[in-house]
């Protein structure tokens, strides 16, 4: 519990860092739909004016949580071994993983949920799959080999494998991660 009668820096620290546990543990345990701003305020030990203090939304509070890396722990670069193909697969395997790790298509299928009432979720849901910086990265790295054509859109590429993956995890009992990767295989040629 943060003690609300202390003052100066090491409050706001406290309290910020509390806030930001707190929601990753209840948004993992409850989901984005059972979140409530009360909720996380309780369970931080924080009264609700503290959390609107720095975020206006419970999105707002889940994107802090997704950029800081406390609701998707794992670093996803995309590998460069000379062989784009090869490299995107590799990469769609790894994040395909949340999807079969316990409750990993619930947490995907919460963030998106959190990205419909806030667009900071979604754009930092694309940086933490590593889609934004290394992918893009990596595609462009394809065009410079030959590997795709120099008019390639990249960012395109990109957003539309991160569709497929965030489709694949809505609406199923059971993923099928290799109609993913059949997809990136047709897109760069395999």
């Amino acid at each position: 519990m943060v003690n609300e009668h202390r003052s100066g820096p090491v409050r706001s620290t406290v309290a910020r860092e509390a806030i930001l546990d707190a929601t990753a543990r209840l948004f993992h345990n409850q989901g984005y739909d059972r979140l409530t701003i009360e909720g996380i305020a309780k369970e931080a030990g924080v009264g609700k004016q503290t959390i609107y203090r720095w975020w206006p939304s419970r999105g707002a509070l889940i994107a802090d949580c997704l950029a800081e890396g406390r609701l998707i722990p794992v670093d996803f670069v995309v590998p460069d071994t000379g062989d784009l193909a090869t490299d995107v697969e590799t990469w769609l395997r790894s994040v395909l993983g949340i999807l079969e790790a316990p409750e990993g298509g619930a947490l995907l299928r919460s963030l998106v949920a959190a990205a419909t009432e806030d667009a900071a979720v979604g754009a930092h849901l694309g940086e933490s799959l590593g889609v934004e910086k290394y992918l893009s990265e990596r595609l462009r790295g394809g065009i410079r080999d030959g590997q795709l054509p120099e008019e390639a859109p990249v960012e395109q590429l990109g957003r539309a494998i991160l569709g497929a993956i965030i489709v694949e995890s809505l609406g199923r009992e059971t993923h099928d991660p290799d109609s993913v990767v059949a997809l990136a295989r047709y897109l760069f040629g395999r």
